[in-house]
């Protein structure tokens, strides 16, 4: 499935990496990231959800009749998600050099392993979204619904009251990481229609506040996110009880 995915976004998106002389084709690379990386990551998402709710129920009856308590349970939980994390290395591994190849990216070490590094820890990070939405919620159906609140928010004109909302979103930091370290460091001439040229790195830093140099602070909010979601995972099951009598 991940190869079939990455082969489909590699040939609606072929060679848009090469392709940054005009605005139209910088936001269609943004739209290419965008979509590649939330369609597969919101998969992973949904596939982990009815697990957990089936698992939680089991929890219910087994914390019942005493054989544990809720933090540890949420502990192993999340102590499985080492074989999730391999899962998701390996996931990654073969999406990603099929849609940066497709792409075409520019090849090189440092630009690929940003590349990698970051739909990778989208790849666990929304994992960890699904568990939370789902022990925050009393059911996969209804977590279902509330999964894209954070994960489809993306728009760059928005008013300024509601800039926090973009900013609080995994999207918009997986968007800024991916986009700008593979073209924020370029100065070759961007056309902007009634506007003249540009360099590139300029107008992602003027137009939508994407600075190279704050890469590492975006790779750090990337583990800040799955940090947060499994933390919220583990308060909500241990303080939330949907169970029916």
């Amino acid at each position: 499935m991940t190869i079939v995915i990455a082969a489909l976004f590699g040939l609606i998106f072929w060679n848009k990496g090469q392709k940054t002389t005009k605005q139209q084709d910088l936001m269609n690379l943004l739209g290419a990231m965008y979509a590649a990386v939330l369609f597969l990551g919101a998969l992973n998402a949904s596939a982990v959800q009815s697990v957990v709710a089936i698992e939680r129920t089991v929890f219910y009856c087994e914390r019942a009749v005493g054989m544990y308590s809720a933090l540890p349970y949420a502990f192993s939980q999340v102590t499985q998600m080492q074989f999730v994390a391999i899962y998701n290395a390996i996931q990654t591994l073969a999406y990603t050099l099929l849609l940066y190849s497709m792409i075409r990216f520019e090849w090189k070490a440092t630009k690929f392993l940003w590349f990698y590094y970051y739909i990778f820890t989208c790849f666990v990070y929304f994992t960890l979204y699904g568990m939370m939405v789902v022990a925050l919620t009393p059911g996969h159906q209804i977590a279902a619904i509330c999964t894209p609140f954070f994960l489809s928010f993306l728009e760059f004109q928005i008013p300024i009251w509601w800039r926090w909302y973009y900013w609080a979103s995994p999207v918009a930091w997986m968007l800024y990481g991916l986009v700008t370290s593979q073209v924020g460091d370029k100065n070759a001439s961007l056309e902007i229609p009634e506007a003249g040229n540009v360099p590139l790195k300029v107008y992602l830093k003027v137009s939508l506040g994407f600075e190279y140099d704050f890469l590492p602070a975006v790779a750090v909010a990337h583990l800040g996110f799955g940090l947060l979601f499994f933390f919220v995972f583990a308060y909500g099951i241990k303080f939330l009880n949907f169970q029916r009598r």
